[in-house]
C-alpha cells in the first residue's frame, strides 16, 4: 500500500510495525490503537436511534466515515484508517439470493449492520438457489465499493468484510437450530450448502478486492488495521456453543479452503468460543485473532497471560481499559506479541503520550 495517507501522519512507520506483529516477529513488543472521544460519533449518537432502520445512504455513510477517521488524523498510535462497509457486512449474502435485507443502527459504533432472516422453509428449496451477479444487492455492493474507494483515495482505506461461509451460511439459509439439527438428519444437504457458501464468498471477496486497489498489497481490516496479502476475515461463531470435535468435523475444511484460496485470514473468538482457541491457532494461514469480551466471561485482557500461553506464536488482538492497560505498561506487565484496543483515553494527547511508552517497550 501506500505510507502516505492524509488522515495518518506516520503511517509508513505503522505498516512496519504491523507488518513485524503479523509475520510473527514482534513476539516482544506490543502495539496499541487507542479510541478517544469522537465528536462525529457523539452527534451520530445523537441523531440515529438504536434499532431497526432502513438502508442508509451511500454517500451519508462516505461522509460519516470521511469526518469520523479525519477526526483520528493527529493520532499516533498503531492504527491505520479505514471505513468498514457494515452495511453488507452479513445480509448481503443472503440478499444475494434474494433474503429479506433488514438493517440495524448501533449509535455507539456508527455501524448500520445488516441481517437477514432465514431464506429457506425447508431444505427443499435448496436446489432453486441461485449466484447471480445481476442481482440488485450485489450490484449495489459494487457501486459502493467504488465509491467508498474514490472517497478514500489518499486518505484511508476500506476494509474487508467478514466471511458468511460455513456454517455461518447454513444459518443463513435455515436458521441455528434446524442447522444443528440438519448435522445429524441432513449432513449430505449441509455440505451442499457448505460447497455453495464457498462460491457465494469468493465472489463477494474477489470483487472487494479487485475494487479496492490498496488490498493488492495488503488489506485494511477492521479486526487488524492493515496486514500484508489479501486477507479475508473469517468466522467460526457456530462452533462457539459446541465441541472442539465440532469444529474439526465442520469447521476445519471449509475455513482451511477459504484461508487458503487468499493469502490467510484472521479471525475473531468470542467470550464463549476459547476452547477453539488451540484449534483455531492451528489453522494454516492464520494471521491474528481477536479475543472478544463478552458477558458472563473474563475479560479477555485479564486473562491475557493464559490466553498467550495457549495460543503460542499466534498474535491476538484484545480490548482493554485505558487505566488498567496504562499501570500494567508501568509495571512491565504486558505479555508481548499482542494488539491492545484501548477504550478510556480522555483525549488524543493522552493518547498520545501513552504511546510513546508503547513504541518503547519491550517484554
Amino acid at each position: 500500500m501506500s505510507t502516505t495517507l492524509a488522515y495518518k501522519a506516520n503511517a509508513a512507520d505503522v505498516v512496519e510495525r504491523l507488518r513485524l506483529l503479523w509475520e510473527e516477529r514482534a513476539q516482544d513488543r506490543i502495539l496499541a490503537v487507542f479510541n478517544p472521544p469522537s465528536p462525529t460519533l457523539a452527534e451520530f449518537a445523537r441523531t440515529h436511534p438504536e434499532g431497526f432502520c432502513e438502508y442508509p445512504d451511500p454517500h451519508e455513510r462516505a461522509a460519516f466515515w470521511d469526518a469520523l477517521l479525519a477526526g483520528r488524523s493527529t493520532l499516533e498510535d498503531d492504527s491505520l484508517p479505514s471505513a468498514y462497509l457494515s452495511e453488507f457486512d452479513q445480509g448481503l449474502y443472503g440478499g444475494m439470493l434474494g433474503g429479506d435485507v433488514r438493517f440495524l443502527c448501533d449509535p455507539g459504533t456508527g455501524w448500520i449492520s445488516s441481517m437477514v432472516p432465514p431464506l429457506l422453509e425447508e431444505w427443499s428449496e435448496f436446489d432453486a438457489l441461485r449466484l447471480d451477479e445481476s442481482h440488485p444487492w450485489f450490484q449495489q455492493y459494487l457501486r459502493q465499493l467504488h465509491m467508498f474507494a474514490e472517497r478514500a483515495r489518499g486518505k484511508f482505506g476500506v476494509g474487508h468484510l467478514i466471511l458468511i461461509d460455513g456454517l455461518n451460511f447454513v444459518f443463513e439459509l435455515i436458521g441455528a437450530t434446524q442447522t444443528y439439527m440438519s448435522l445429524l438428519e441432513r449432513p449430505g444437504l449441509v455440505r451442499k450448502a457448505i460447497d455453495f457458501a464457498f462460491d457465494l464468498n469468493v465472489k463477494v471477496q474477489n470483487a472487494f478486492f479487485d475494487v479496492v486497489q490498496a488490498s493488492r498489497e495488503g488489506t485494511f481490516s477492521n479486526m487488524v488495521q492493515w496486514i500484508p496479502g489479501r486477507i479475508v476475515s473469517e468466522s467460526i461463531d457456530p462452533f462457539h456453543m459446541t465441541s472442539v470435535k465440532d469444529f474439526e468435523t465442520w469447521g476445519r475444511e471449509p475455513a482451511q479452503r477459504i484461508l487458503d484460496a487468499y493469502d490467510g485470514g484472521v479471525l475473531h473468538i468470542h467470550g464463549n468460543g476459547r476452547h477453539l482457541l488451540e484449534a483455531a491457532c492451528s489453522l494454516r494461514g492464520l494471521k491474528a485473532i481477536y479475543m472478544g469480551d463478552d458477558r458472563g466471561f473474563p475479560l479477555a485482557f485479564d486473562v491475557l497471560d493464559e490466553l498467550t500461553t495457549r495460543a503460542g506464536t499466534m498474535p491476538l488482538v484484545v480490548s482493554a481499559d485505558f487505566h488498567k492497560f496504562a499501570t500494567k505498561l508501568d509495571q512491565r506487565a504486558l505479555p508481548g506479541g499482542v494488539f491492545y484496543q484501548i477504550t478510556g483515553a480522555e483525549t488524543i494527547d493522552a493518547a498520545n503520550r501513552c504511546m510513546e511508552r508503547v513504541r518503547a517497550y519491550r517484554s
